[in-house]
């Protein structure tokens, strides 16, 4: 997926009175942050899901690691909003349940792609990617 066509996708959600939810471990948690403040920074509504650290704690230990992101997508998705998972290895597993829970609920998925050989490469390329989006969406 293009950042165009991932702008123009946040663009339309925003519109509708939706907001953004993302999420991310690791490097990939500090750019759902930076992407999140980005959104926010021009009024957008979007919430990374990185950031709340009482929030994740305490899902983790009482849930388990794995539903970290999806508790927060049950409590705070709605139908037509949109959940962005940023990860260098498209494996995380709690990203994937959030990408359940985000499909029960009607929110739509977007999985940022991942280009590069190396962790470093696919970060880059993401970042990259975040800016790319930002400057669509300011235009």
């Amino acid at each position: 997926m293009t950042a165009k066509t991932i702008a123009k996708k946040l663009l339309e959600c925003f519109k509708n009175g939706n907001k953004v939810l993302i999420c991310g471990n690791g490097g990939s948690a500090q750019q759902a942050n930076h992407f999140a403040a980005e959104l926010i920074r021009e009024d957008f509504p979007a919430i990374s899901l990185c950031s709340d650290i009482s929030v994740i704690t305490a899902t983790a230990n009482d849930f388990g690691y794995k539903d970290i992101f999806s508790k927060q997508v049950s409590a705070l998705g709605e139908e037509g909003d949109i959940l962005i998972g940023i990860s260098t290895s498209g494996k995380s597993e709690n990203i994937h349940w959030a990408y359940d829970m985000a499909d029960t609920l009607g929110v739509e998925v977007l999985d940022f792609p991942r280009k590069g050989k190396t962790t470093e490469e696919i970060q880059e390329y993401q970042l990259k990617l975040i800016h790319k989006i930002w400057r669509y969406i300011r235009q």
